[in-house]
């Protein structure tokens, strides 16, 4: 009940009006739409009056046309009802055997007619009668009611309202758990979440969020509550699924993007190639400002905060109109003007494709303008551009911010990331040739290129990509300087070493080597056999000499035992076949190998590599895809996998064709230091280390 206490207090000050909703579901039958007869003992009387009727009527009539039938006037009995009384059916030439019936209708072709015998005209008066003294019962007891409900009238209303209140809250939470959504902050409303940010230097800070719209389609239906099994909340988490998850996942989710903004930013100019997705990066953290006013949990990571936007303004899209007379770069400027009248100190500004449409001198002075004006009177500001100039603003503002969406230029294709910080370039003439574009026209593009480009620039460019270039790869040395140095204290304060001795208690006892060091994420890989088994740190605990069932004298010198407590089953890499029996329980003593050159070649080479650990975030699925498809995902996915990574690649095991194509790319990539096939341990799987 505890969970349910705050959409409780919706309903707090409610009156559900219980004796009048009593009162309605006595009188009528919602399903049927009809007054019952228990709503007045008047109308139960005249229902019962009017079947007794109803019942003599369809007795005489069924007599009587069983007689007109015996002697030939109908080739069946027939009753019906026309112009609303009961009669029967007679052929036009048998008319005399009711010579003081009523006609009141005949067939079509005149031959039969459709007579009220003469005792049936009292019985069906006495329906008319009863029928329209039922219809006025009926009518007052539905005005009764309709009285009672006017006059709460202001309480359904009321309760109304809150009822959708409460039917929004719930849709919220069933989106949130939909799609694995995480609570987002306000910077004005929390003070103990601003204390876990050292120094508040962020403004908003928003990790891996993916836009709402290009999720859906990769998740499937929500499971009802009778789907999941009664009352219990349905227990599931988008994040903690495998991305190869076939039973979730229907089509692949958009990457996620970040948002690190500092307070001192007022305006970040993202530039980038035509569709790496700058709108949809911007239009991203506008919907996340819309989601997190709406209450609605964010499709991010961690603590999202970002501020309370008193407005949301953008201008995205074409706005020509022949109608109003106005041009592409016309219904721009409209829009931006409207913008800059609105605006607030608290708002947040989404402008695509700023100074658009005209020309791009003129363009990127008024681009200029308009950004310092709204650096100065909004919160935050947000646009794109291929403007070069614009991304320049930062040198000599430092409220402005740049960033870059990534553009892969081995593969000519963008990548969809946001690199906080850099500038991009259009990549037109690259994206131009990647779709088939005629080469001759290409090359004279190009040669237009280098006469329009001053040296100067082309040198300034060339020389601030290098310097960038430079810091990345300085940073991934220190990072990968800082990697070592924490590798070697782990070493250094790990109390189990490599070639150390240790008994897997769940093979029987059996005595197996450690072949490497702990790994960062708290596994040891240990080896009995040709069988790698992965086993945690911390269900280890040294054994004294003394307590082994060897005596120290047999033990190679600088080896000791290790005796690990396995509680779950451990993750195996096996080369070549699968461990699927317990052997003896025989203790056996497993002898350090000789150390050759090879030997230490191999060792130091599996030491390069990250921990052989499958996750969602090394892993790229094929199946269900192309040749030529397959092909370009696992070339992206090698070249987005950091170095002395592991990558594990499913092409299942269908037809081979995905396999070849997979193990033919692994052969000839320049990044695939080697590869291993599938085997028994995974089917369907293929594991590349990558440079």
């Amino acid at each position: 009940m505890n969970r349910y206490t705050s959409l409780l207090e919706i309903l707090q000050d409610c009156d559900f009006l219980v004796e009048l909703a009593n009162q309605i579901a006595f009188c009528i039958d919602g399903k049927l739409s009809i007054v019952l007869d228990q709503a007045s003992m008047k109308l139960e009387s005249i229902r019962m009056e009017r079947r007794k009727n109803m019942e003599k009527l369809e007795s005489f009539l069924k007599e009587m046309s069983m007689k007109i039938f015996q002697s030939g006037g109908i080739d069946s009995p027939l009753v019906t009802k026309r112009r609303s009384r009961m009669c029967v059916g007679i052929k036009a030439s048998h008319k005399s055997l009711l010579p003081e019936g009523i006609v009141l209708s005949s067939s079509s072709s005149g031959a039969t007619y459709f007579i009220e015998p003469r005792d049936a005209i009292e019985l069906n008066n006495m329906e008319v009668r009863l029928f329209n003294d039922e219809k006025a019962e009926e009518l007052a007891i539905l005005g009764v009611l309709t009285s009672e409900v006017a006059y709460a009238e202001a309480k359904i209303r009321y309760l109304m309202e809150k009822i959708l209140e409460l039917d929004l809250a719930v849709a919220r939470g069933a989106y949130a758990l939909w799609t694995g959504g995480v609570r987002p902050y306000f910077i004005q409303d929390s003070e103990r979440f601003k204390s876990i940010i050292t120094g508040d230097t962020l403004s908003v800070d928003i990790e891996s969020i993916q836009h709402p719209l290009l999720l859906e389609p990769s998740l499937r239906h929500l499971p009802s509550v009778s789907e999941s099994g009664g009352g219990s909340s349905i227990l599931f988490n988008r994040r903690n699924l495998s991305m190869d998850s076939e039973e979730f996942l229907e089509v692949e989710p958009p990457i996620p993007v970040d948002f690190k903004i500092e307070n001192s930013t007022k305006v970040v100019v993202i530039s980038g190639p035509n569709t790496g997705g700058k709108t949809a990066t911007m239009k991203t953290l506008g919907l996340a400002s819309h989601m997190s006013k709406a209450g609605m949990f964010l499709s991010a990571r961690d603590r999202p905060k970002l501020p309370w936007f008193d407005q949301i303004l953008a201008d995205i899209g074409d706005h020509q109109s022949l109608e109003h007379n106005l041009s592409t770069f016309s219904g721009h400027i409209s829009r931006i003007c409207k913008i800059i009248e609105v605006a607030s100190k608290n708002s947040l500004v989404l402008i695509d494709e700023i100074g658009s449409g005209t020309d791009p001198s003129e363009g990127v002075a008024l681009s200029t303008s308009i950004l310092q004006h709204l650096a100065d009177h909004a919160n935050l500001t947000v646009v794109t551009t291929h403007y070069a100039d614009l991304s320049r603003l930062k040198s000599g503002d430092s409220r402005f911010e740049n960033a870059a969406m990534e553009f892969c230029l081995e593969t000519l294709q963008p990548t969809f990331r946001i690199l906080w910080g850099s500038t991009g370039n259009s990549n037109a003439l690259g994206i131009a040739k990647s779709i088939g574009f005629d080469q001759k026209m290409l090359d004279r593009a190009e040669e237009w290129v280098k006469k329009l480009e001053p040296d100067r620039e082309r040198e300034r460019q060339g020389s601030l990509y290098q310097s960038l270039l430079e810091e990345r790869k300085l940073l991934e040395a220190q990072a990968n300087e800082a990697a070592l140095v924490l590798e070697e204290v782990k070493k250094l304060h790990s109390e189990v070493r490599v070639h150390s001795i240790i008994y897997l208690f769940w093979l029987g006892d059996k005595v197996a080597t450690v072949v490497a060091a702990p790994a960062e994420d708290g596994t040891t890989t240990v080896q009995y056999g040709k069988i790698k088994v992965r086993v945690k740190r911390n269900d280890m605990r040294l054994v004294q000499s003394s307590s082994s069932k060897h005596n120290s004298a047999s033990q190679p010198r600088g080896q000791m035992h290790v005796k690990i407590n396995i509680t779950r089953r451990a993750s195996m890499v096996a080369e070549g076949f699968v461990l699927n029996t317990f052997l003896s329980s025989e203790l056996l003593q497993i002898r350090r190998w000789n150390k050759g050159p090879a030997m230490e070649a191999n060792k130091d080479e599996e030491a390069a590599f990250g921990p052989a650990v499958r996750t969602s975030k090394n892993t790229v699925d094929l199946r269900g895809k192309r040749v030529e498809e397959a092909s370009h995902h696992l070339q992206m996915a090698i070249l987005g996998c950091k170095s002395r990574g592991v990558l594990f690649i499913i092409h299942g095991t269908g037809t081979g064709a995905v396999k070849e194509c997979v193990l033919d790319v692994l052969r000839n990539h320049p990044r695939v230091a080697k590869f291993e096939e599938e085997s028994p341990m995974n089917y369907g799987c293929t594991v590349a280390y990558i440079k």
